[in-house]
């Protein structure tokens, strides 16, 4: 499944660009995510944890940058990983395209996921749902950290977001799921043309 996301970064270009360069100070800004190893050539191990109400998905696997576009500002990983309790794996491979806004950065993500097994079964709408609030979460954090960096500060003195529990997950991805509805149902009917 195609994920699609659009930010902004208060911080210039070149900062977000260098920052997407370090592996792991992007995977301490996204909750749930811990790099266990440097395994070289950009590659990385680690595990993902995250918690969707009741639910609980563990994956361990590996990342790698697999393209970097210093000209367009654009860099993918690949990352897949299996759940620790063997009921499914996940396949992800991630574009993030950088576009200087003045003074900010806009950041295009495009996650294309493939989920087998356990995690395949919770519909299109709740991981959409639940990536976005990661994302969220991932922003403030990276944009914490810019802003440490900026000030001259030690960015990994900086507090990140606490990561949300099962149960906050789960009810942000319920109040995002409520709200698609009821915009639907409230969207003013137009007749078929013609």
């Amino acid at each position: 499944m195609l994920i699609k996301q659009e930010f902004e970064v208060t911080q210039p270009l070149d900062a977000v660009w260098a920052f997407f360069q370090d592996v792991p100070s992007i995977a301490n800004c996204l909750p749930g995510a811990n790099l266990t190893e440097d395994l070289g050539d950009d590659r990385y191990g680690g595990n993902v944890l995250i918690r969707m109400g009741p639910v609980k998905l563990s994956f361990s696997g590996t990342a790698e940058i697999a393209e970097r576009d210093e000209v367009n500002r654009r860099i993918v990983v690949d990352g897949s990983g299996a759940d620790d309790k063997g009921r499914g794996n996940a396949v992800m491979k991630v574009t993030a395209t950088l576009t200087p806004l003045g003074p900010s950065t806009r950041v295009n993500i495009i996650m294309d996921l493939v989920l087998s097994g356990a995690a395949a079964q919770y519909g299109r709408g709740m991981v959409a749902d639940v990536t976005a609030i990661l994302v969220g979460d991932f922003v403030t954090n990276m944009s914490n950290r810019l802003t440490a960096l900026e000030k001259g500060l030690d960015p990994n003195s900086v507090a990140a977001v606490k990561p949300a529990s099962g149960l906050t997950i789960g009810l942000r991805a319920a109040r995002l799921a409520l709200a698609r509805v009821f915009s639907r149902f409230f969207l003013p009917y137009a007749p078929p043309a013609g």
